[in-house]
């Protein structure tokens, strides 16, 4: 289709009335029921033998009641409705995938390869050490790795995600604190309001006070407010840098320096460090520990729930209370430290193993595959996808700071005013456009956020699209007397817009059946 027959079918859809089909299809965008309404008794693509006549029933209190409530389907028909539903998903295989915070990066296939050798995918975690020294040279090579990147001396393997990286980095800071015997003392955790959601709920979980620390203009820690925090309670700072507005925290040296001079600890959360992997060692920053998202950083598979992998760097400071176990290489080979050894003092485990070992092949096979100057260019493209796109943007969309950004381009929603069209109707008519809106109303330190991520995975044609469809939007916006287009967006969808707000509070977490029909009441003869 070329660019008018686009605008075409744009203008078409704001002034006609949808088509209304019989079957609710939509050319080859078919309406799909549900699994459960789809079921009908009987019908099952596998046979399963009924249980012997007389065969004891072991359940006793337990033996189901009812039916158990699963659909009875053909083979065909399961197979169709998984497919139908994935041609209604958007992920980073359908295209740019805007959001951001969240780096939705590409996950390049030879990892997945790497991760399904038998060596890797079929092993147990309780086998004997000597039968998996591959996986555990693995471990201990991706560790190294994480080190020399970081210039960090220490690191924990075994945290599952980015949040439980921030709680591994705590609880060795306060360890540390603890071992100096302030544990009662230094109870108060200075948080920026720039840093990422999950660092405040982290330290309160700890028991610490959560004190913030206001943004200055330039969207970066107030310097002046942060120095006037400080004191002799303070175990603390947790500070995202990049931070969550997309920028460089400039005074990062000086904020390491005071709060180390103060008796503090600096947290780093790292979950932005896909920004600078290969140009900027944290430790040269003064970094006490960092957690690294592998899904952010190393491309490992990010959403669905997980699993999740979120290494934790160690100074040396903090490098003796590092989480059991972790690996170790002797002359008899890898091995897996289980217990308190001389010279450390672990403050004890996160989980019941050493990590996840598929995120583990798959961010090494990374590493390996790009080199170190590959994960540098991998750096320096992100934060150059980035700029291009702020500075495609900035004459008909409000960049929230001035200046360049790092890896995300942050808008606010000041080019909307007068408008009619808010933001999250601006987000819902791009994805008439085929595209999965920006990470919206967040960061929460700029009114109505629109925060735009576009990783170094993608071409210029690719982002200059993009562009385009929120260039295009952004005119409609300002035209005037269009926010009727946008307050109905989206239009294109297999569901229109739904009551978000509603479906939180009061979620329906179980399908039921409609209840049949009312008998009704025959007249007399």
């Amino acid at each position: 289709m070329d660019k008018s027959q686009g605008r075409v079918a744009r203008d078409t859809a704001g002034e006609l009335p949808p088509v209304v089909t019989h079957s609710g299809h939509r050319g080859l965008q078919l309406e799909e029921k549900l699994i459960f309404e789809q079921g009908v008794p009987g019908r099952i693509g596998v046979d399963v033998p009924n249980p012997p006549q007389g065969a004891a029933d072991k359940l006793g209190a337990f033996a189901r009641k009812e039916p158990i409530g699963l659909p009875d389907l053909s083979e065909p028909q399961v197979v169709r409705h998984f497919t139908r539903l994935s041609q209604k998903n958007y992920g980073i295989d359908s295209g740019l995938f805007s959001l951001g915070s969240c780096t939705m990066k590409h996950n390049p296939r030879l990892n997945e390869k790497m991760a399904r050798l038998p060596g890797f995918a079929d092993i147990h975690p309780l086998q004997p050490v000597k039968t998996v020294q591959g996986a555990l040279e693995l471990i201990d090579e991706l560790a190294r790795w994480l080190k020399t990147l970081t210039g960090m001396p220490a690191v924990a393997m075994s945290p599952a995600a980015g949040a439980h990286g921030e709680l591994c980095g705590m609880v060795a800071i306060w360890a540390a604190i603890k071992a100096k015997g302030e544990g009662e003392t230094r109870r108060r955790v200075l948080v920026p309001e720039s840093a990422h959601g999950t660092n405040p709920a982290t330290a309160a979980m700890l028991g610490f006070t959560v004190d913030p620390i206001p943004a200055d203009a330039r969207g970066r820690v107030d310097l002046a407010a942060f120095e006037a925090k400080l004191g002799p309670d303070v175990a603390a700072i947790m500070l995202t840098n990049p931070n969550t507005c997309g920028l460089f925290e400039t005074d990062i040296k000086r904020i390491a320096d005071l709060v180390h001079k103060a008796g503090g600890y600096f947290y780093c959360d790292g979950a932005n460090y896909n920004a600078i992997a290969g140009r900027v060692r944290p430790a040269d920053l003064g970094v006490d520990a960092m957690h690294i998202n592998l899904h952010k950083t190393f491309s490992t598979p990010h959403g669905g729930g997980g699993p999740g992998s979120g290494p934790v760097v160690l100074s040396a400071a903090l490098a003796p209370f590092a989480p059991l176990p972790y690996v170790v290489h002797g002359k008899d080979g890898f091995r897996l430290v289980e217990t308190k050894e001389a010279g450390a003092a672990p403050f004890g485990r996160l989980k019941g193993f050493n990590g996840q070992m598929g995120m583990f092949v798959r961010a090494l096979a990374y590493m390996l595959s790009h080199g170190a100057d590959g994960i540098r260019r991998a750096s320096e493209d992100a934060v150059l996808n980035a700029n291009y796109v702020h500075a495609r943007l900035k004459d008909v969309m409000t960049p929230a700071f001035e200046g360049p950004c790092m890896h995300e381009a942050l808008f606010d929603d000041r080019f909307l005013k007068d408008t009619g069209v808010s933001t999250l109707d601006f987000a819902k008519a791009l994805i008439d456009e085929g595209y999965h809106p920006m990470t919206m109303y967040f960061p929460l330190v700029v009114h109505g956020a629109m925060l735009i991520e576009p990783t170094e995975s993608e071409s210029k044609d690719s982002l200059d699209a993009f562009i385009a469809s929120l260039r295009h939007l952004a005119a409609l916006a300002k035209q005037g007397n269009q926010a009727a287009h946008f307050h109905a967006a989206p239009r294109l969808t297999p569901r229109r817009r739904l009551d978000e707000t509603r479906a939180a509070r009061q979620p329906i977490l179980r399908w039921k059946p409609a209840a049949p029909p009312a008998p009704t009441a025959q007249a007399a003869e």
